[in-house]
């Protein structure tokens, strides 16, 4: 048992080790996905950088306040529950080594009275990486077209 622990404890540092700035970007995509299906609004709002740029899917007007982000999230997630947010489709750009493009189309989904709905969308997210954590610099979420 303990030599099953301590291969699974290498393997598992050599697989990081081998993780590069690709890797590391869109595992803050993930952590947002993540946050958003269990409506945890703290979660959600820590990827974002202190200075993001923020158009929800909802959003009539730029966010560029932290603490507007998360009053955005507050309306979204804390109601409709359970949420459910999945990224399909995309592509990832690196720009450099510290930032990354990952657009692509999602389906969020919800309930309402009892009742699951989903929304299709085309989401773009921009993150930089800043010291030794990446954030989400800007977000853009839009409804696909009828």
């Amino acid at each position: 048992m303990r030599k099953r622990f301590v291969a699974a404890a290498l393997l598992a540092c050599l697989c990081s080790a081998y993780a590069g700035p690709r890797e590391d970007a869109i595992a803050v995509v993930q952590k947002w996905a993540e946050a958003f299906a269990a409506s945890d609004v703290d979660a959600i709002v820590k990827l974002y950088a202190p200075d993001a740029l923020f158009f929800g899917t909802g959003s009539k007007t730029l966010v560029t306040r932290p603490e507007d982000i998360r009053a955005y999230f507050e309306q979204a997630l804390l109601s409709n529950r359970p949420r459910g947010a999945t990224l399909g489709e995309h592509v990832i750009h690196m720009t450099s080594e510290a930032t990354a493009v990952v657009t692509g189309l999602d389906r969020v989904t919800g309930t309402k009275d009892g009742k699951t709905y989903s929304a299709d969308g085309r989401v773009t997210f921009v993150l930089e990486k800043r010291g030794p954590a990446w954030f989400i610099v800007h977000f853009h979420r839009s409804a696909i077209p009828g």
